[in-house]
């Protein structure tokens, strides 16, 4: 156990000064229930939970200054989940070090996602109480850092037209269609879609990726459809 918290240290990039705190981080409920220990990682959690939160809005409000609240919070929630934080964990192979019961243990518990998620937020708490703010968001910052600045790119493909598929399914209408077309030499193309449904223009929009003109044509068929809702 020595050796993987060794090792687990090295990869968050904090040495602990008291090594209990990682130990208590990776605690889960099931190992207090079948052990001697008797507080689990949930309040370091709780704790690593609001960090993250912190870190994460000051990093995406300093390095996005052109986008709207509404762009930051969905922006912030595709680093902020428990999917996201369970990748993360995963590469640092946290997993390994974990503090499971025997139940959970053999269930696989050391990669579930949810288990995985929660003792990360447990790790960043714990740095916070061993070393303070500024360490705190110092590690944060490494371990999100690289799904921050590959997350416009998957908002690009998800969010408004997911959002306008399920709006779609909800009203009982089709799946959308999108035309493309484009103008402008290769190195300097601006696209243009339109989203359809039955043949009716719903949204259109304008970018310089087929992705981001396919999002605001999306976007203006959602709010075309929710004003017609409420109209």
């Amino acid at each position: 156990m020595s050796r993987r918290l060794d090792d687990l240290q090295r990869a968050v990039g904090h040495q602990f000064g008291d090594e209990k705190l990682l130990y208590r981080a990776l605690s889960h409920r099931s190992w207090i229930a079948e052990s001697s220990d008797e507080i689990s990682n949930e309040r370091l959690e709780f704790l690593g939970d609001a960090i993250l939160g912190w870190v994460v809005a000051d990093l995406v409000y300093s390095e996005f200054e052109d986008w709207d609240e509404g762009r930051l919070t969905d922006l912030r929630k595709s680093v902020v989940n428990a999917a996201a934080l369970a990748e993360i964990a995963r590469e640092i192979n946290l997993g390994e070090s974990l503090l499971l019961g025997n139940g959970e243990d053999a269930a696989g518990g050391r990669d579930k996602e949810s288990i995985l998620s929660d003792a990360l937020e447990a790790v960043f708490g714990a740095v916070y109480v061993d070393a303070g703010s500024a360490k705190a968001f110092e590690v944060v910052q490494r371990l999100i850092a690289p799904w921050l600045s590959d997350a416009p790119s998957r908002l690009d493909r998800l969010d408004q037209k997911s959002t306008l598929q399920e709006l779609l399914a909800s009203l009982g209408r089709r799946s959308p269609s999108y035309v493309l077309t484009s103008r402008g030499p290769d190195h300097d193309k601006e696209f243009t879609a339109t989203v359809l449904v039955d043949d009716e223009v719903l949204g259109t929009g304008v970018g310089r990726s087929k992705k981001i003109a396919e999002q605001q044509a999306a976007g203006e068929a959602i709010d075309r459809l929710n004003s017609a809702d409420h109209a």
